[in-house]
């Protein structure tokens, strides 16, 4: 029998293994901790613990561990359990009560043998093969039930070989052993369905972000894959500083909730986008809205042209019945000039509609000089400018194709994320995901947006997503306006954004010396994207 102060011994042992229970996130770190723990306090020799499979019908091996034979399957271990599950049906439908741990789980009852061999009730075939080829023999077992908070039965913790302390001599479980066991069992199942309960509601967030992000990818195809790789840069990136052990960033380190907080961040960074008109986020051209426009343009030059032919014709019409083969020729030479004139201004518009890193002045204006040197008329009669207002000024965007009001609209997105995610109620855990996702426009020198912040009013997380939005945008080959940069031009203008205070240097520092970007590459660039990088080649003067 148990002494008082061997029972208050093992009593705080319980009260401590509860402790560190509950601070266990990892299940399976937590399933070992279970067994380990019964094991110690009711020294068994051996133990396995199964889990409930999810459709009530079998119980599954977990963790295997039998000290004397060095037995040590499943959760760390790194050695799977190749063993069958264990029915807690036989074919005609009936409970497979031969079994100890299935009769546990069956009947919610904890089930305490003192010998194996001699038990009538429980069919022991499975361990004395096993005995015979271990040289082992299996003797005390006791099998617990673990229930959760509604009484359901999750799992069963099943110990051999109760052993004397300080022996090796196999005795009987306990009163007080079984006592302690089903209290352990009490306490785990508790910290198993709550983690349990957490991880199912973790996926269930998750799930809601995924369809969230499914919304914007449905709704605009080419920005659908920037949700999934933004984040994916974003985790890659922060790994790198949390690595990092000297310069201005050593101190910086995470943890697993630290981590998932921001690959939560990185999912939401663009859920506002769900607000945004699709053709503003889809404007391939400059003309674009619904459709491409320039097609309308090329039909008002098609008028032109189909204009000065007539012209030309009714001019040589009006010489007959004289023939003038001289002035006939002039009028022809005027009108070809004039065509191709035309064709050559068709061509231009074409050429800017489609956007690109820059527009001249001298481009803009001859924007305007085709606008409103050239008119058309209408199959009313009406004569109109050639250009209206509204497309010379998308013609004229200076640098890719939205006007200064769309790009507004597009900045929105940013404001609308805050919105939204400022609205949900975060845990503690997670309440810097607004302030994480809602940074990533923002600027080193305070000149981004929505808020204006500068660097030292920014989490390094913050500051790491802005260069994992920036580089992802450069690089992606998805994008209707553009095609992907290679990695040599990509980061050349990288490191222009590190030099104008655009993004963070020594965040950019790690970005290039621990190579995030070429890992970010192998993983989601085209192989024709992948060159060679050599920061030596970049400008290092200040860029305005």
């Amino acid at each position: 029998m148990d002494s008082v102060d061997d029972l208050l011994t093992r009593l705080e042992q319980i009260n401590t293994i509860g402790v560190a229970l509950s601070k266990e996130r990892d299940i399976t770190r937590l399933l070992e901790t279970i067994l380990l723990a019964a094991k110690t306090i009711t020294n068994a020799d051996g133990g396995t613990l199964y889990r409930m499979m999810d459709d009530g019908k079998a119980l599954r091996f977990e963790i295997m561990r039998t000290d004397s034979l060095n037995i040590a399957m499943g959760g760390t271990s790194g050695v799977p359990i190749r063993f069958p599950n264990l029915p807690l049906q036989k074919e005609l439908g009936l409970p497979n009560d031969s079994l100890v741990a299935a009769y546990a789980a069956i009947h919610g009852q904890t089930v305490n043998i003192n010998d194996a061999y001699t038990e009538p009730n429980f069919d022991f075939s499975g361990t004395r093969r096993f005995d015979q080829r271990t040289g082992y023999r299996s003797k005390s077992f006791l099998a617990v039930p673990l229930k959760d908070h509604e009484g359901e039965v999750i799992g069963v913790l099943q110990l051999i070989n109760a052993q004397l302390p300080g022996t090796q001599q196999v005795v009987p479980f306990s009163s007080s052993d079984q006592s302690l066991a089903e209290s352990m069992a009490s306490q785990a199942a508790i910290a198993l369905t709550n983690r349990l309960l957490m991880t199912q509601l973790e996926s269930l967030f998750e799930s809601f972000i995924n369809l969230i992000n499914l919304a914007i990818d449905e709704k605009s195809h080419y920005t659908g894959g920037h949700c999934q790789r933004v984040p994916a840069l974003t985790m890659m990136l922060a790994e790198a500083v949390n690595a990092t052990t000297e310069g201005p960033l050593a101190a910086f380190k995470m943890d697993d909730r630290d981590r998932y907080e921001l690959k939560i961040a990185g999912l939401l960074h663009d859920c506002g986008k769900v607000t945004t008109p699709v053709h503003v986020v889809d404007k391939a051209t400059k003309l674009q809205t619904l459709y491409d426009r320039v097609g309308l343009i090329d039909t008002r030059f098609e008028v032109l042209k189909r204009d000065q032919e007539i012209a030309a014709l009714r001019q040589q019409l009006a010489l007959r019945p004289a023939v003038d083969a001289e002035a006939e020729d002039a009028i022809q030479t005027v009108c070809r000039d004039k065509l191709a004139r035309l064709d050559a201004d068709r061509d231009f518009i074409r050429t800017v509609n489609r956007g690109g890193e820059s527009m001249s002045d001298d481009a803009i204006w001859r924007v305007w000089a085709i606008g409103k040197d050239n008119s058309w008329r209408t199959p009313d009669g009406i004569e109109k400018e050639f250009l209206s207002a509204e497309e010379i000024e998308n013609l004229s965007i200076r640098a890719g194709t939205l006007t200064l009001a769309e790009r507004a609209v597009i900045n929105h997105h940013i404001v609308a994320t805050i919105k939204m995610l400022e609205q949900l109620p975060w845990p503690k855990h997670l309440r810097n995901v607004p302030e994480y996702a809602g940074g990533h426009h923002e600027r080193m020198d305070g000149k981004g947006y929505p808020r204006g912040l500068t660097r030292d009013q920014m989490s390094v997380q913050a500051r790491t997503m802005g260069i994992a939005d920036i580089f992802e945008a450069l690089t992606a080959s998805d994008r209707p306006y553009k095609p992907g940069m290679k990695l040599s031009q990509a980061m050349g203008i990288m490191d222009k954004f590190r030099q104008n205070g655009h993004i963070d240097p020594d965040l950019f520092d790690i970005f290039v010396n621990q190579r995030v970007y070429l890992t970010y590459a192998q993983k989601f660039l085209d192989p024709w994207q992948i060159d060679e990088v050599n920061p030596a080649d970049w400008n290092k003067s200040p860029v305005a």
